[in-house]
């Protein structure tokens, strides 16, 4: 069970060690882009090419994905950013339960988006829990944990595809120790936890008050989605790209032009790529090229 990209190495290295793959569970497609054309997800692409059996359902909770499953007898059920919460009946149908590829070191960052959290919060490191699924939100007993270092310019996707080789990797190893007895199921902390909401809009406003390191951690969280933004001369300017820089200003605005460098509430950021509402996304030196900037104006306005 697994939906967008993050999913699609899990069943890859599934497929590679040999395991039989009886069904694939995804969700529906969805419309995509400006034209918003019907698009399957990451993982039902792979699935067809691979000639495996794929099901769609829009809930889980009617009997009809329960009888299907019933039928097909796994002993294993391995969800990776499937979206769809599993009912118990569900969870407790195969002999070795269902097992969970989590991004992030559980407890922390239960929910939607703990990549993108983990970056935004500026953590040194996050890694993948594989975790036996019980009814609450990524609640269920941990039975594999790896670590990885977050690089200081590591955004939300560098490490959505360092984590996702590094789940399909430790998947393949928890189906082989499993069965073996071999992994010990450990509770979680509750007191240790703390919720990954997922991401919206309304935090994509950068507050340069802050300090440079809490801009660049929400800029490189953001990206590639939904994109931390300021405004210019009251127009959307989306920041994709920043670095850190010692120097210091009055907050928010502009101290230097090679390069481009905002001030925060302490230190500075260095922005290598933006895009003004209306415009194309450029390299900041071609977008001082278009647009006459001066060193003083603010953005945040």
């Amino acid at each position: 069970m697994g939906t967008p990209d993050f999913a699609v190495p899990c069943l890859q290295s599934v497929l590679d060690a040999g395991h039989e793959v009886s069904a694939v569970f995804t969700q529906p497609d969805k419309p995509r882009g400006r034209k918003q054309i019907l698009t399957p997800p990451e993982v039902k692409v792979l699935a067809l090419e691979k000639g495996l059996t794929v099901y769609q359902p829009k809930t889980l909770k009617d009997g009809e994905a329960l009888s299907i499953i019933s039928d097909l007898c796994p002993d294993a059920i391995v969800v990776a950013a499937y979206g769809k919460i599993l009912p118990k009946e569900i969870l407790d149908l195969p002999r070795y339960g269902c097992i969970n590829v989590h991004g992030s070191l559980l407890p922390k960052y239960r929910g939607a988006a703990p990549i993108q959290w983990s970056v935004i919060n500026g953590d040194k490191e996050t890694g993948v829990t594989i975790m036996q699924m019980a009814e609450g939100l990524d609640t269920g007993d941990m039975l594999y944990q790896k670590a990885i270092p977050i690089g200081i310019d590591d955004t939300a996707e560098s490490m959505f595809d360092k984590l996702a080789a590094l789940g399909a990797e430790m998947l393949v190893e928890a189906l082989e120790l499993l069965p073996q007895g071999k992994l010990t199921p450990v509770k979680q902390d509750d007191s240790l936890s703390s919720y990954a909401p997922m991401l919206d809009k309304d935090i994509s406003d950068i507050d340069w008050s802050k300090s440079a390191a809490q801009v660049h951690d929400l800029v490189r969280g953001l990206y590639s989605w939904p994109i931390a933004q300021t405004t210019l001369n009251g127009k959307k300017l989306k920041i994709y790209r920043t670095s850190l820089c010692d120097k210091s200003g009055d907050t928010g605005r502009i101290i230097s032009l090679d390069p481009l460098t905002v001030a925060c509430g302490a230190g500075s950021v260095i922005i290598h790529e933006l895009q003004l509402e209306g415009k194309k996304r450029m390299e900041a030196s071609s977008f001082l090229i278009g647009h006459r900037l001066n060193i003083g104006n603010m953005l945040g306005d």
